[in-house]
C-alpha cells in the first residue's frame, strides 16, 4: 500500500470533504459498497475500512493503568506544594528570580536554563512530530533551543549580565527610550503567550489521557495550578521547583528514551500484509517475501503473495498476523537526507524549508526570550551567565534529540501498520496507488500510549511525570516573567496619566494582577491548538511564540551590544518593519496549513476524495480489476504553504532597516528623524521591591553553595557598553 514511512504527509495532508452517514460522499462508489455487501455501510459491527478496503477494523487500546494518573498526581501535587510553601518562607513575599542578588552559581543558571529550554515542545511535542512525520520534522526542535543557548552564551549572555537590570525590556530602555521599551515589552509578552499556551497544551495532553478528562478541561487545570504557586510564591517558587522538576524530569525522559532505543525495534519492517496483498519481491529473492514465507499468487503470475494459509489457519477474518501493508520496503528511523533532498521521504513530501526555518526561528529567535535572559541577569558573574547557556544548551541536545528516535518507535506499535491504526475511507492517492483508504490518520495520544503500554510501568510514568515537569517548569517561568514585564514596562509607564498607579510599594501586587490575564489568554488558545490539532499543537505553539520575537526584537538586541550608539530610530524601524512584514506575508503568502511548499512532482500532491471501487495494483485479483488512475483520475491539489518564507523575510528585513537606518545616521551625523520617548533612560531600581527582596534568595544560596571564585570576571566587567552618550535618568 505504501513505500517508506508512510506516516509522512498522511499525517499532515486532510481530505477534501468529511463523510458523514456514508463512508464515500461519492454515491456511486458508496451505493457500489452497499450492494457488495448487501447492506447500507459500514455494516453493523464492522467498519468503513474494512467494507471498503478490506482492511481490519482498528483495535481499541485499553484504559492506561490507575497507577499512572495516581503518579502524575502526586508529582503535580508535590510541585504545587513547593511553590505554595515559598510563599511562607519569605513572609508573603515574591523574589526577583530575574536579578536575585546576581549571586545564582553556575549550576543553578545551568539547571533553571536548561529547564527553561527543555519543555513539553522539546519532549512531547518533538516525539508527536517525529511519529507524524519524520525524524528531524521533530529533531529541529531541540535543535533550535539548544542552538538559541549557545549562541546567547557565545555573543549575548555577558552583555546581558553586566547590564544590572530587571528584565529584558529594560536593556531596551537604555539605548532606545521609552517607546521602543514599550514595544519590545508587547512583542515578547505576545511571544510568551504562545509558549505558555503550548506548554499547558503538553500538560493537557497527558493528564487528559490519564484522568479521562476532556482536553479542554486538563488545559484549564493545568493553568490554574501553575498559576496559583507561581503567582504565590513569586519567581522564588520558580526557582526551587524549577532544579526539582529538572532533576528529576530530565533522569526519567533520558532513562525512558535510551531504554527504548536499547530494547525496541528501530522503525516499522517490511509489511507482512494481509490475504490477496502482493509482496514487492519474488520468490527466493531473500526479500520480503521469504522473510514471510510468501505463496505464489493465485491471479498474478510469477508474483508472491501473503501466506494465507499460514497466517490464517482459522479462515479470513481470523488471521494470527497481519497489518495494512503500509512498509513494502520497511521505515527507517533515521533518512540521514531528509535535510538536504526534498524527495527523501518519497512518495510521501519533505518539509524541507520548515525544518530549516523552525532550526533558524529557535535558534535566533529564542534569544529574546524573557526566562532565558532573566536566568543570565540573575547569574553570579558574566562567565557563569555565558557557561551556563553553553552547558545548558548542550544539556537540550542530550535530552531532546534522542526523544526524535522514539517516533519510529511509536510507529512501530501506533504507525499506520498497527492493527490499531485508522484510515480515512473517502481519501485517493495517485502516488500511492490507492483509488480508496489512502489517508491514514495518526493517533495523537500514540507517544502517550507508548509509555503507558509498551514501556516497563516504572520507567513509563517516570518519563511521564518527566514531561509533565519539563512543561510546569516552563509555563511557572513564562507566567512570571510577563507579569513582570507588563507591570514594571508597561503599566509603569501610564504613570504619566495616573499618578501612583504602579509604585515600589505595590509593583508585586500589580505583577501578580497582571499574571492572571495573561495566563488566560493562553489557556484559552491551549484550548484551541490541542493535541489533536492539524497545526501540530505544542511543537507548533512555540515556533509561533518565537517566530514573533525573531522579526521585531532580536535585531535590535544584537544592536544594544555591537552598534556604536545604537539608534533609537534604527530600533524602531526594525521593530515595526519586521513586525508589519510578518503580519502582511501571513495573510499575502499562500498558506494551507501543511507547511509544504509547492513542487511540481506527485510527492507534494494532497489527497483526494475516493475515485474508484476498483483494487489497488498491489491486489492479487483479475489486472482488469485494477485502478487505473488515467481511466479515473483522483483528483488531487499541490500543497502550497509558504510558511517560513515570511518568517526570514521579515527578519532580513528588519536587519536591513537597522542598518540602513544606523549608516544613513552615521553619514548624515545626525537624527534621520525625531519621536517622542526615544530618549535612553535607566529605571531606578535602588528602592525597587523586587530587587531588595532578591536578598533572601541570595542568602539561601550562599548558605547552601560555597562560592567559587570566577577567573576572567574583571575582564568580562570591564567590557565597554553601547550606552548611548548622556543618557538621561529618570528620576
Amino acid at each position: 500500500m505504501f513505500c517508506k514511512g508512510f506516516l509522512l504527509a498522511a499525517a499532515a495532508s486532510a481530505m477534501a470533504s468529511i463523510v458523514n452517514a456514508d463512508c464515500i460522499k461519492d454515491q456511486a462508489i458508496n451505493e457500489f459498497f452497499e450492494d457488495l455487501n448487501g447492506a447500507p455501510i459500514p455494516t453493523e459491527g464492522s467498519c468503513c475500512m474494512f467494507d471498503v478496503c478490506g482492511l481490519e477494523c482498528p483495535k481499541e487500546t485499553s484504559d492506561p493503568g490507575k497507577g499512572f494518573g495516581i503518579a502524575v498526581t502526586i508529582s503535580i501535587v508535590i510541585s504545587f506544594l513547593i511553590g505554595l510553601s515559598t510563599y511562607f518562607f519569605v513572609h508573603g513575599k515574591s523574589v526577583n528570580f530575574f536579578v536575585a542578588g546576581r549571586s545564582l552559581p553556575l549550576w543553578i543558571v545551568t539547571i533553571t536554563l536548561a529547564a527553561q529550554s527543555v519543555d513539553s515542545n522539546a519532549l512531547l511535542g518533538n516525539a508527536d512530530l517525529s511519529y507524524k512525520y519524520h525524524f528531524y520534522d521533530g529533531a529541529v526542535i531541540p535543535i533550535g533551543l539548544g542552538m538559541s543557548l549557545l549562541i546567547n552564551g557565545i555573543f549575548l549572555a555577558h552583555h546581558i549580565n553586566n547590564e544590572e537590570v530587571l528584565t529584558l525590556p529594560d536593556i531596551f530602555a537604555k539605548r532606545y527610550g521609552k517607546t521602543v521599551e514599550v514595544l519590545v515589552s508587547l512583542c515578547t509578552v505576545c511571544s510568551f503567550i504562545m509558549l505558555l499556551a503550548g506548554n499547558l497544551v503538553g500538560f493537557g495532553a497527558i493528564t487528559s489521557y490519564l484522568w479521562d478528562i476532556s482536553e479542554e478541561a486538563a488545559i484549564w487545570i493545568a493553568a490554574i495550578v501553575i498559576w496559583m504557586y507561581t503567582a504565590t510564591g513569586g519567581l522564588f517558587s520558580v526557582a526551587y521547583t524549577d532544579v526539582v522538576q529538572g532533576v528529576i524530569g530530565w533522569s526519567g525522559c533520558v532513562v525512558m528514551a535510551f531504554w527504548f532505543i536499547a530494547n525496541e525495534t528501530e522503525a516499522p519492517p517490511p509489511s507482512i500484509g494481509f490475504p490477496g496483498y502482493i509482496y514487492p519481491d519474488n520468490i527466493g529473492d531473500g526479500g520480503t517475501c521469504d522473510m514471510y514465507n510468501g505463496t505464489a499468487c493465485v491471479e498474478t503470475e510469477g508474483a508472491c503473495c501473503y501466506n494465507e494459509a499460514l497466517w490464517c489457519p482459522k479462515g479470513l477474518g481470523e488471521c494470527d498476523r497481519y497489518d495494512r501493508g503500509a512498509y513494502p520496503f520497511g521505515d527507517k528511523r533515521v533518512f540521514s537526507d531528509q535535510m538536504s533532498n526534498y524527495l527523501a521521504l518519497a512518495p510521501f513530501p519533505n518539509a524541507l524549508l520548515w525544518n530549516w526555518a523552525t532550526i533558524f526561528i529557535l535558534g535566533f529567535g529564542n534569544l529574546a526570550a524573557l526566562d532565558f535572559q532573566a536566568r543570565c541577569m540573575a547569574s553570579k558573574t558574566p562567565n557563569t551567565a555565558r557557561i551556563g547557556c553553553i552547558i545548558g544548551g548542550l544539556l537540550t541536545f542530550f535530552i531532546g534529540i534522542p526523544f526524535a528516535y522514539l517516533g519510529a518507535i511509536t510507529r512501530v506499535h501506533y504507525g499506520p501498520d498497527a492493527v490499531v491504526s485508522e484510515f480515512e475511507t473517502d481519501t485517493c492517492a495517485v502516488q500511492l496507488g490507492l483509488p480508496t483508504c489512502a489517508q491514514w490518520n495518526p493517533d495523537p495520544k500514540a507517544f502517550i500510549k507508548l509509555l503507558t503500554h509498551e514501556a516497563p510501568e516504572v520507567l513509563g510514568a517516570w518519563c511521564l511525570i518527566g514531561i509533565i515537569s519539563a512543561s510546569m517548569s516552563t509555563a511557572d517561568g513564562a507566567i512570571l516573567a510577563m507579569g513582570t514585564v507588563m507591570s514594571h514596562n508597561v503599566v509603569r509607564q501610564f504613570d504619566a496619566w495616573i499618578p501612583g498607579l504602579v509604585t515600589p510599594d505595590n509593583l508585586l501586587l500589580m505583577a501578580r494582577i497582571t499574571t492572571i490575564p495573561m495566563t488566560m489568554v493562553s489557556a484559552f488558545l491551549g484550548s484551541f491548538y490541542r493535541s489533536s490539532h492539524s497545526a501540530g499543537a505544542t511543537g507548533y505553539l512555540l515556533i509561533v511564540a518565537f517566530d514573533i520575537v525573531l522579526a521585531t526584537v532580536v535585531v535590535p538586541l544584537f544592536g544594544c551590544f555591537y552598534a556604536k550608539n545604537p539608534s533609537p530610530r534604527a530600533a524602531l524601524l526594525a521593530v515595526v518593519s519586521g513586525g508589519l512584514c510578518r503580519l502582511i506575508l501571513e495573510f499575502v503568502l499562500p498558506k494551507d496549513g501543511f507547511l509544504l511548499i509547492p513542487y511540481d512532482v506527485d510527492e507534494f500532491l494532497d489527497y483526494g476524495p475516493a475515485c474508484s471501487d476498483l483494487f489497488p495494483s498491489f491486489i492479487d485479483v483479475n489486472s482488469t480489476l485494477h485502478w487505473d488512475p488515467n481511466e479515473q483520475p483522483c483528483d488531487q491539489d499541490h500543497f502550497e504553504d509558504f510558511t517560513g518564507v515570511d518568517s526570514l523575510s521579515s527578519f532580513l528585513l528588519a536587519i536591513i532597516m537597522f542598518l540602513g537606518t544606523q549608516s544613513i545616521e552615521y553619514m548624515k551625523g545626525g537624527a534621520l528623524f525625531e519621536f517622542g520617548g526615544s530618549g535612553g533612560y535607566i529605571k531606578d531600581t535602588t528602592e525597587h521591591p523586587l530587587a531588595k527582596e532578591s536578598k533572601s534568595l541570595r542568602n539561601v544560596l550562599e548558605d547552601a553553595v560555597e562560592p567559587t571564585k570566577e577567573e576572567g570576571e574583571d575582564a568580562v566587567k570591564d567590557e565597554p557598553s553601547a550606552m548611548p552618550e548622556e543618557a538621561p535618568e529618570e528620576e
